[in-house]
Formats: structure tokens, C-alpha cells, sequence
């Protein structure tokens, strides 16, 4: 039976590599077609600036990336591909992790008002498992050096 430390890294570099499938499968349906950066995430944006993004991150929204909004809904399908990518590969793990944390954060801000103002703090938490639990495998893959294991970053004795 294996002990504990050392099944560990082997759980983490499998939740890794689950974890990249989901960003392979996200990117894939926004680069491959039109339909998202042509249309579907400009419906997103105005969801975001009209109801649910933090003050800040909202004239960020509407000033940055709304007037630009095919050129990064496409660029947000090429970094869920490239965290996937990276995740899956076990190649450039820590990189990939820091840009998957910023970019569950900025979901999380766009998204932070969707319960509405002033309910109970926990309505906020609730509505952000999306990104949260996602944000929180990013910081242990960061903090666990994920590629070490059944990846691409693994260091090879000489």
C-alpha cells in the first residue's frame, strides 16, 4: 500500500490532467468556431457590464474589452487551450497555473454581483463555485510544482 506522501503527487498530477480536459473542452468549442467570439461572448460582456462585475473590473470590461470583443473572445479560448495544453502535457505547469488563477479571478470578478446587492455574503461564494474550486486547484498545482509528476516538467537525473 502506498503511503500517504508519496500517492499524493500521483492524485495531484491525475486531478491535473482531469482538470486539463475541461480547459481543452472550453477552449476548443471558442477557437474551432465562430460562434463565440463572433456573437456569443460579446453576450457575455454586456451580462457582466450591465449586472454582475465588480465597479472596477466593469469600466475595465467596457472600456478594454467590449470595443475589442472578437479579438478576445478569441483569446480566451486560446488561453483555456493553452492551460489545457500545459496542464495535460505536465510541461510549463507553474506558468499555466499563475494564468489559470488570474483568469478564474477575472471571471470571478465579472461574475461577483450575480446573486444582486446586498444578499448574504455566502449567495456571493455559492455563485462563484464555478471559478473558486477551480482557482483553489490552480494555487496547489502552483504550490505542489504539478509537473513533477507524469509531466513534461519533471527533472531527469543526468
Amino acid at each position: 500500500m502506498p503511503t500517504p506522501s508519496s500517492a499524493l503527487p500521483k492524485t495531484i498530477a491525475v486531478v491535473r490532467m482531469a482538470t486539463a480536459v475541461f480547459f481543452l473542452f472550453f477552449g476548443e468549442y471558442k477557437v474551432a468556431g465562430p460562434d463565440f467570439a463572433h456573437g456569443g461572448f460579446q453576450q457575455y460582456l454586456q451580462g457582466y457590464i450591465q449586472e454582475s462585475a465588480v465597479g472596477f473590473f466593469k469600466l475595465f470590461l467596457s472600456g478594454v474589452v467590449f470595443p475589442h470583443a472578437v479579438f478576445f473572445g478569441y483569446v480566451v479560448g486560446v488561453v483555456e487551450l493553452a492551460i489545457g495544453t500545459s496542464l495535460l502535457l505536465g510541461l510549463w505547469v507553474r506558468p499555466a497555473s499563475v494564468l489559470g488563477a488570474v483568469y478564474m479571478i477575472c471571471l470571478t470578478l465579472a461574475t461577483w454581483w450575480d446573486p444582486g446587492h446586498g444578499v448574504p455574503m455566502w449567495h456571493y461564494f455559492g455563485s462563484e463555485l464555478n471559478h473558486l474550486p477551480l482557482l483553489l486547484l490552480f494555487v496547489i498545482f502552483f504550490a505542489a510544482d504539478a509537473g513533477q509528476v507524469w509531466g513534461l516538467d519533471q527533472k531527469h537525473p543526468r
